[in-house]
């Protein structure tokens, strides 16, 4: 199943909300499932990341109404004319989660970039964070900070967690997890070495592109095989396999939850491989202009144009709608 955050001409493009990419004869149908319409609006979760809950009776009833639509073509036709189904067309992808409650990022995590970097393979997982106001769509535009001229990029497997972990072991550990998405750790290098710790250079505004979808687990069994690569204006600078990774996603569940609770919505970005730009030689940065596209086998494709930043804050970069409009973010 293919998750996705989306909103529509209806409510201004604001206001995303779930949807699931319905499937027919395993193709896709042109027609997205918004779970909002099966509930009543007093029936529908306070919180936008309840969606989430795999435990919850949002996930669980938007779950089993996609299986039932993709297996029967009258009850597809009938949810047609409920208003359940908006066409692929009309609608404005978010990330699939638009704002977490918390993004858990791994350093150091893929043995070729430790070897890259020339440092050792650590012990034990590199914990810190982005900032969740950092997301955004596919498509909208990564934006430069006016004072840092070495922004990088960092295509990453993303883990979304689908119910509340705490103290899990590693052999129960995907029992926790809703799918996986990509992720684009991007990352101001003059911030992050120059300030002694991560948090600013990797929490910039738009730091953290991701999407399209979240691929539940049915779909990928095993996210330990995955091709995962990145390119820049069409070049390969990243290409790399999740077999490389040094603490897959058990063992990275098992130690965040040791001392921190993940809950619906969180999301664990486990680490880029060889290939960053500040480790070239010469060290390679974004420019405005640029386009990033981070691909991962069995997820897809998650493409973002690099602009300058506005001079004012009120001159928000624009996004472009399924119809062509421009949409102002951020």
């Amino acid at each position: 199943m293919q998750i996705i955050s989306f909103a529509t001409q209806e409510t201004e493009w604001k206001t995303p909300r779930m949807g699931i990419i319905l499937h027919t004869n395993g193709q896709d149908s042109g027609h997205r499932l918004d779970c909002e319409k099966l509930f009543m609006p007093a029936e529908r979760p306070s919180s936008p990341l309840a969606w989430f809950d795999m435990d919850g009776p949002w996930f669980q009833r938007a779950r089993d109404t996609a299986v039932r639509l993709e297996r029967d073509s009258t009850a597809l036709a009938e949810a047609h004319k409920s208003g359940w189904l908006v066409p692929s067309r009309d609608a404005y992808w978010f990330a699939p989660v638009p704002r977490p409650g918390k993004i858990v990022c791994v350093g150091l995590n893929y043995r070729d970039h430790a070897a890259e970097s020339g440092l050792a393979v650590p012990k034990t997982p590199v914990i810190f964070s982005k900032f969740s106001s950092c997301v955004i769509a596919p498509g909208e535009p990564v934006v430069i900070p006016p004072s840092s001229a070495k922004v990088d990029y960092e295509a990453e497997l993303a883990v979304v967690i689908g119910r509340c972990a705490w103290q899990v072991t590693a052999d129960r550990a995907y029992d926790y997890v809703l799918g996986y998405t990509a992720l684009n750790d991007v990352t101001a290098r003059d911030f992050q070495f120059g300030d002694g710790q991560w948090q600013r250079g990797k929490s910039c505004d738009t730091f953290a592109p991701m999407g399209q979808t979240i691929v539940t687990t049915d779909e990928i069994p095993d996210p330990h095989s995955l091709r995962i690569s990145l390119t820049v204006n069409g070049t390969v600078m990243q290409d790399s396999n999740t077999s490389q990774l040094i603490f897959g996603v058990p063992e990275l569940i098992a130690f965040i939850t040791d001392s921190i609770t993940l809950e619906p919505g969180d999301v664990i970005a486990t680490g880029t491989p060889a290939g960053v730009g500040f480790a070239r030689k010469p060290p390679v940065f974004l420019q405005p202009g640029d386009r990033m596209e981070v691909s991962i086998d069995r997820i897809g494709g998650l493409e973002n144009p690099v602009v300058a930043s506005p001079a004012s804050r009120h001159q928000t970069p624009q996004a472009v709608g399924p119809s062509g409009e421009t949409i102002p973010f951020g």
